[in-house]
């Protein structure tokens, strides 16, 4: 039996990968950009001025820090307006002038916090532009603020800005983390380069691995979707697997099941789908009609006509002439022919075309009702649509010889005869209708004949009958 594949969903809708790119930017970015903006620039102050000699960083000084700190309670307290305020009297004419670049980095950082709490998101990233415009400020702060920049391009779906922004920030950085290359692997899905989106992923979760951490369910989907259109079926299917390990969903059984068909491992297959199923995981009818296919291909009819039953029963199954037809042929392949008349009934009452009566038809005829296999097949024939009228016509016949209609069914099987493909075989049944005829008709002459001999032969032994006119003689000499 061929092989069933998700036909009932397309590829791309079955595999499309999850839309996360941006939205896990906007997430990281609202933990990245935080309320302290002072307080983390004097914890870098002090680790750059013992790691890194060379950058000289100018001191903040007390009087531009109690500005920044009175902006930073406004902003805390949700007053964006009065916060802008101070900075803008911070950055006039004459009090810009005043500022050294780490003053500046830490005014036009605050401005970006302000701006992005306002989801003026290119508004932020112009601020944040200017942080690093700004010379000898410290390195961990240009590296974070790198990094910020890359995130709010992504979120603004400028992807390659982001990637070269990205690239900037890993060429800075001695320590990136799994995420890095996870927002990387991201930009690269974005500009449809999945070579680099891949190598970046995996060196995500193997990072993560690593460190004996369980990767990300996004991670390992958006690897999924990479191997899937490099058209890499085995590590597509060793994802799904590491997925259904730490993330058990519905969806992944299904994939993975449609996954196993394509390498044809088709006890695998059905084993994925059938896990679903028996943890009502399948609620959708395209997902149990699924299932009914996989169970028929492996001749497991019963549990395919049961599927189909249940999801009727309960309307989860759209209760159409396919659907219904699925689980007749089911009910009788498993040779339960009183449970598949009444579905395939109901199919062919749901179909405009023929062809169903003319299946149905077949089914009355395997049950020995012939009186209804001659009107399904009638009724299927006068309607058209039947793929093959000339099968419809050898059953025909065969009914019609089967309730002694001789002269209909000869009709039917010389009509079944036009098509060569069963033109043999209808010829057939006319010489063996013929012979039967004429063994009925041999059989019945020898009964008249017996019958015959039989009144003769009772005739020659039946006694002369005594002739009773005649007066009996009377001896003379008596008076």
């Amino acid at each position: 039996m061929t092989l069933f594949k998700a036909t009932t969903w397309t590829r791309a809708a079955l595999f499309a990968v999850p839309l996360f790119a941006v939205q896990v930017a906007v997430t990281q970015l609202q933990t990245d950009v935080g309320l302290s903006p002072l307080s983390s620039a004097f914890a870098a102050e002090k680790k750059e001025k013992s790691q890194e000699a060379t950058r000289r960083t100018p001191a903040l000084r007390n009087s531009v820090y109690e500005k920044l700190s009175e902006a930073q309670v406004a902003a805390e307290a949700k007053d964006l307006t009065t916060a802008k305020r101070i900075l803008d009297e911070m950055i006039a004419t004459d009090g810009k002038k005043s500022l050294n670049s780490y003053e500046l980095a830490n005014v036009y950082n605050l401005y970006a916090f302000i701006q992005y709490s306002r989801e003026d998101y290119a508004g932020a990233l112009r601020s944040y532009e200017q942080v690093v415009a700004q010379p000898d400020i410290p390195l961990a702060m240009e590296i974070n603020t790198r990094y910020t920049i890359a995130q709010l391009y992504f979120v603004q779906e400028e992807w390659q800005k982001g990637i070269n922004a990205l690239i900037r920030w890993f060429e800075m950085t001695d320590t990136p983390n799994a995420n890095a290359y996870i927002l990387l692997a991201q930009g690269y899905y974005q500009v449809k380069d999945y070579d680099k989106s891949l190598l970046n992923v995996q060196k995500a979760i193997s990072m993560s691995e690593e460190a004996g951490k369980v990767p990300k369910e996004q991670w390992y989907n958006l690897a999924r979707y990479l191997y899937f259109e490099k058209n890499d079926t085995n590590n597509t299917v060793a994802t799904l697997e590491e997925l259904l390990k730490y993330y058990p969903k519905k969806e992944y059984w299904v994939q993975i099941s449609h996954m196993y068909g394509e390498q044809k491992k088709e006890r695998k297959q059905l084993a994925a789908m059938e896990t679903a199923y028996v943890q009502d995981m399948l609620e959708k009818g395209n997902e149990q009609v699924t299932m009914a296919y996989l169970y028929l291909n492996a001749d497991v009819p019963y549990k395919a006509a049961k599927v189909m039953d249940k999801g009727l029963k309960n309307e989860s199954v759209e209760g159409k002439s396919k659907n219904w037809d699925l689980t007749g042929n089911a009910w009788r392949q498993a040779q339960e022919l009183d449970r598949a008349i009444p579905a395939m009934e109901r199919a062919a009452a749901k179909s405009n075309k023929g062809e169903l009566y003319a299946r149905l038809g077949n089914v009355y005829l395997d049950n020995d009702d012939f009186k209804s296999a001659i009107t399904a097949i009638n009724k299927g024939l006068s309607r058209g649509g039947v793929k093959r009228p000339d099968t419809a016509r050898l059953v025909l016949g065969m009914a019609y010889f089967n309730t002694q209609q001789y002269d209909k069914a000869r009709e039917a099987f010389e009509a079944a005869s036009r098509d060569e493909r069963s033109a043999d075989y209808a010829d057939q049944w006319v010489s063996y209708m013929d012979s039967e005829l004429a063994r009925q008709k041999s059989l019945q002459d020898e009964d008249d004949a017996m019958l015959e001999e039989e009144e003769a032969l009772r005739a020659e032994s039946m006694p002369e009958e005594p002739i009773l006119n005649e007066k009996p003689e009377v001896a003379q000499g008596q008076g």
